[in-house]
């Protein structure tokens, strides 16, 4: 996992230099620059599938390269919170268990548009879009207390992580890769800024992004403020060990969607006349 992590910053970070290298070959400008601006929120164990639910804001900036009218990179990097409340959700009211994180992504993704698209050009006013890519994110589940005050989750080790009792459960670890997909639609605003609005959803690689995966653990794996965490149940609190907290098959989606103004940047270097190529 760490390597892959690794790997998938690298590949995202070298982008731009590649990019920038391409400019000073073809002596072309065909990049953006943009903000993003919109909403986050969170699928897993504690809200398996009402989208939007319980949306919290989200902002960003991103990189776009064009190749031609149809096939465009960019790199992108977005912040935002997700949560979700048993007691919201409904979907297991008596486990009783919430959480809040909030997530810092970088990541590199491909878009191909439906309709000829190119900026400021009058001829293409506006096309639907689909992207798809890959990203690396930052993520840190916490909880409210009985004293009212947040905690971070993944230190406690709220199924038993922490314990001799559970050896094969280690700490999960706060930063993963998500597998990202959506659809979009964009616009010419003026000569050199395009709006648009979009929608995608990421796949982690982790099941804890809401700190809550597989069975509730012995109360003697507990310590400190811990078993507070971990069993919240409205009935038969205390009385769970082995039985399910949450679903080890599926792990944890989050999604962005939003709207993206974005401006073309000026020419790196001059044009070379034909006349004289």
């Amino acid at each position: 996992m760490k390597k892959l992590l690794l790997l998938t910053f690298a590949s995202i970070l070298l982008f731009p230099v590649l990019i920038n290298g391409q400019h000073m070959l073809n002596g072309k400008q065909n990049s953006e620059l943009g903000v993003y601006y919109g909403l986050a929120y969170y699928l897993g164990d504690l809200n398996p599938s009402r989208q939007f639910a319980m949306a919290r804001l989200a902002y960003g900036g991103l990189y776009r390269y064009n190749f031609d009218e149809h096939k465009s990179l960019r790199i992108s990097g977005f912040y935002g919170s997700v949560e979700a409340d048993d007691a919201v959700i409904e979907y297991n009211k008596n486990r009783n268990l919430h959480f809040r994180s909030t997530i810092m992504e970088i990541s590199l993704q491909g878009e191909i548009t439906f309709l000829p698209f190119e900026i400021g050009n009058p001829n293409t006013l506006h096309t639907p879009y689909i992207f798809a890519g890959i990203g690396g994110f930052r993520f840190n589940p916490q909880a409210r207390g009985d004293d009212d005050q947040w905690y971070d989750l993944q230190p406690l080790g709220t199924e038993g992580q922490n314990s001799e009792l559970y050896p094969n459960r280690e700490p999960y670890d706060l930063y993963a890769v998500s597998y990202l997909f959506g659809l979009g639609y964009k616009f010419n605003i003026s000569k050199n800024f395009t709006g648009g609005i979009e929608w995608g959803m990421r796949r982690t690689t982790t099941d804890y992004l809401d700190d809550v995966s597989t069975t509730y653990p012995e109360p003697e794996a507990l310590s400190g403020v811990a078993y507070q965490f971990s069993d919240r149940s409205l009935e038969n609190r205390g009385d769970n060990t082995n039985m399910m907290r949450g679903n080890p098959n599926n792990k944890d989606w989050y999604s962005f969607a939003g709207f993206i103004l974005t401006f073309k940047l000026p020419s790196l270097s001059k044009e070379v006349c034909p006349a004289y190529d």
